[in-house]
């Protein structure tokens, strides 16, 4: 049986290190750990030494096109085929009011929850879709970019939530325009990582959110990939407990 090759970006910590290290535990599978910096990715270049087979580091920096057309040429070089990408780099910030949120910080959104999952899409795509009959490109999103329920909630997450309202329009249209790709934005939960544990430390109401593990995270998040298809209602904007989101 020929194995599932996987390219997770954001690798080096958090979900994305958690959904390398879950993918491991998987016969048959094979995983491209992508990080900006390798050499801040202890972590993940431990797991790298310990199933030199299964696991492949690649430096994968957002929105940077040259990059991840090398990383996705290194995929190709060592496994020659990619079925499932989770594009997972992410930042939240600008914690602020609307009316207080610095243009560059909502720039800075853009680039990396936006641009990024684009720029990494277009570097795959070619290999994805002479792969496999239904390749996948799921794209880690946020209950905060749906616009019926993340616009009401009591948060200064405005340039966080407008990045993952467009990355969820974009991630939706590029199954409608590309036959045979399934495409699933997810919303991970309320995840113990850094960026919770930053976003608490500045907002008293972020403090309060229950949170779950990133290995809980992980593997409800590759349950949702593992059961998307495609189907006549379209892509689905989808909770990491399978539920799901109005967009």
């Amino acid at each position: 049986m020929a194995s599932t090759v996987y390219l997770i970006s954001g690798a080096n910590r958090g979900l994305g290190l958690a959904l390398v290290t879950e993918l491991i535990s998987r016969p048959e599978t094979v995983v491209f750990a992508g990080a900006r910096s390798m050499s801040s990715a202890s972590d993940l270049q431990a797991l790298a030494t310990k199933y030199p087979e299964k696991v492949h580091l690649v430096e994968l920096t957002s929105a940077d096109e040259e990059n991840n057309a090398a990383a996705i040429a290194k995929v190709k070089e060592v496994a020659g085929k990619l079925d499932v990408v989770i594009s997972n780099a992410g930042i939240s910030g600008a914690l602020c009011a609307t009316a207080e949120v610095p243009l560059e910080g909502m720039r800075e959104h853009f680039e990396i929850n936006v641009l990024g999952p684009l720029a990494l899409f277009k570097a795959c795509y070619p290999l994805l879709r002479t792969s496999t009959e239904d390749p996948k490109f799921a794209v880690i999103s946020s209950i905060v970019g749906s616009t019926e329920l993340g616009t009401v909630r009591p948060w200064p997450s405005a340039a966080y939530g407008t990045s993952k309202a467009a990355v969820n329009w974009l991630t939706r249209k590029l199954e409608y325009e590309y036959p045979g790709l399934v495409t699933i934005p997810i919303h991970p939960g309320a995840v113990d990582t850094d960026m919770s544990a930053h976003s608490a430390s500045v907002v008293a109401q972020y403090a309060k959110i229950p949170l779950i593990s990133p290995q809980e995270s992980a593997q409800c998040v590759l349950r949702v990939v593992d059961s998307a298809m495609r189907t006549e209602q379209g892509p689905r904007f989808m909770s990491y407990n399978g539920t799901v989101l109005p967009w």
